[in-house]
């Protein structure tokens, strides 16, 4: 006898039974694409320098991007939106960044459902109240600017 075993033939088709649970194949998972960013950015972070110069770049991008989103606040226009776009910035490189930003979305989805389960008069009576404070600090840019 052999060490290897002779090989075992095997059917073409295996039968099935009638009662056997039917299994889905498995999707296939295609891999990540990547984008001309991700290619540059996986080039430049080859080397120390490289990811320093990186880092450097995405934290001064969006802290300029927060900076000219908290500039519009009192101005009407898109204020938070452009300072959440920062915030994204930054979470690509931060992870205190990407962790405050998914406070924020659960904070304000929360926040959104809490005024939809109020009555449509609790509903009035906060967007007056937004509206009052956009107001304020509307006048108050306006003030100090007519002041200094």
């Amino acid at each position: 006898m052999s060490a290897v075993s002779d090989p075992v033939p095997v059917p073409d088709k295996v039968p099935v039974p009638d009662d056997a649970p039917v299994v889905a194949p498995l999707p296939l998972i295609k891999p990540p694409r990547v984008t001309w960013l991700g290619r540059i950015r996986n080039r430049v972070r080859r080397t120390h320098l490289g990811r320093l110069i990186w880092r450097v770049g995405v934290t001064v991008v969006g802290v300029l991007v927060i900076a000219v989103g908290i500039v519009l606040l009192p101005l009407p226009g898109p204020g938070w939106l452009i300072i959440f776009a920062g915030m994204g910035v930054l979470a690509t490189e931060y992870t205190w960044a990407a962790r405050l930003l998914q406070w924020v979305r659960r904070f304000v989805t929360r926040m959104g459902s809490w005024i939809k389960a109020r009555g449509l008069f609790l509903q009035i009576i906060f967007g007056l109240l937004s509206v009052a404070f956009l107001a304020a600090v509307v006048l108050g840019v306006w003030w100090l600017y007519r002041e200094f």
